[in-house]
């Protein structure tokens, strides 16, 4: 009796030893698993702490600063320079169209054809003077003609007359025309056949029609201009007279201009024009290398402390001779960046992704 009931106590005790050992196990499972996640989180948020470096962008007064350590500027690569005076020829912003001229050649083409008839009338009527005469010599000297013969030598003269002056008439009326539509020196071109004419009509040349803004007025065209019919893609015209209407669109004084087959225009394109005023304006020369695009735009970053950078639009409408622009909106003594733009650039924008995935 004695040996079943040891058995059972044996039993009964190794059951509470191995739930002994079972509680012991689970309860470090859940230390261990505690202590792990707190160590997984801690790299979580040290590998965040990597990806995610500290932000140097703010915002003050609407602008976006970006704060860069003199010692990061250096590593960087970040240079800056001062702004140097750069005098230039100010310039006015027009519209241009190149026109097609179909109507100028077909215009050329009648008045060529009425001139030929001209000749053509005046021939006759050299001919038929002479036989009129002849045939009035004869009858009134010996009647070696009949009166008839004389008639009909007289009434072919006087039909030559007449087709002469309709020839004329119709010169005169074409040239009119030319003048009318075209001006004066285009017309005159055309009445004269001169190179002008020729180098339009065979597109060598290209004729343009430049509009000014409406309101601006110039004292003079000037003899050349340039146009711009890409981003950085430049080309000169050379004025040619005043145009003979405006355009509809801008409701501003305009004027002719051509320009050369190589420059890369065709019929109907529609081009920026600038144009000098012939006053000299004040303003500072961009470097190439201190500008950088964001949407179709161009951008300098001008440092306004040691450490701040802030963006700064300029414009592009006056090429520099050796690169870059001559810009007025920037004072002499500003500081740009030289070298390191388009890192700056991609720093800003990196800070604004960053602020987006934190959102």
């Amino acid at each position: 009796m004695k040996e079943p009931i040891q058995a059972m106590g044996l039993r009964w005790g190794s059951g509470k030893l191995l739930g002994t050992i079972a509680v012991v196990a689970l309860g470090s499972l859940l230390v261990w698993g505690f202590f792990g996640g707190r160590n997984q989180a801690a790299v979580e948020g040290d590998r965040d702490r990597v990806v995610k470096a500290p932000l140097r962008v703010t915002a003050k007064n609407g602008a976006t600063v970006i704060t860069i350590d003199d010692e990061t500027q250096q590593h960087s690569g970040i240079k800056t320079e001062t702004l140097g005076a750069a005098p230039h020829q100010e310039q006015i912003r027009a519209y241009g169209m190149v026109l097609d001229i179909a109507r100028l050649t077909e215009l050329s083409n009648r008045y060529a054809n009425a001139q030929a008839q001209v000749q053509t009338a005046q021939a006759k009527l050299a001919f038929s003077r002479v036989e009129f005469d002849r045939a009035t010599k004869l009858y009134n000297e010996n009647k070696a003609v009949s009166e008839a013969q004389m008639q009909s030598a007289g009434a072919t003269f006087a039909a030559d007359q007449a087709n002469l002056m309709a020839a004329q008439a119709q010169v005169r009326s074409l040239t009119a025309a030319a003048y009318q539509d075209w001006g004066s020196v285009i017309g005159k071109s055309l009445v004269e056949g001169s190179r002008m004419i020729e180098r339009l009509i065979e597109r060598q040349d290209f004729l343009l029609q430049i509009t000014l803004p409406p309101g601006v007025v110039l004292t003079a065209a000037p003899a050349t201009a340039a146009i711009e019919n890409g981003k950085d893609t430049r080309a000169q015209i050379t004025f040619v007279s005043p145009a003979t209407h405006i355009d509809p669109k801008i409701q501003g004084i305009s004027f002719f201009y051509a320009a050369s087959a190589d420059s890369g225009v065709l019929p109907g394109m529609n081009v920026l024009a600038f144009l000098s005023t012939g006053k000299t304006a004040d303003g500072v020369t961009i470097p190439a290398s201190a500008v950088v695009w964001w949407q179709d735009r161009a951008w300098v970053y001008r440092r306004t402390a040691p450490d701040k950078f802030v963006r700064v639009e300029i414009a592009t409408d006056l090429p520099a001779p050796d690169g870059g622009y001559i810009v007025a909106n920037l004072p002499q003594d500003v500081q740009i960046v030289t070298g390191g733009a388009q890192l700056l650039l991609s720093e800003e924008f990196r800070s604004q992704i960053q602020v987006d995935e934190d959102d």
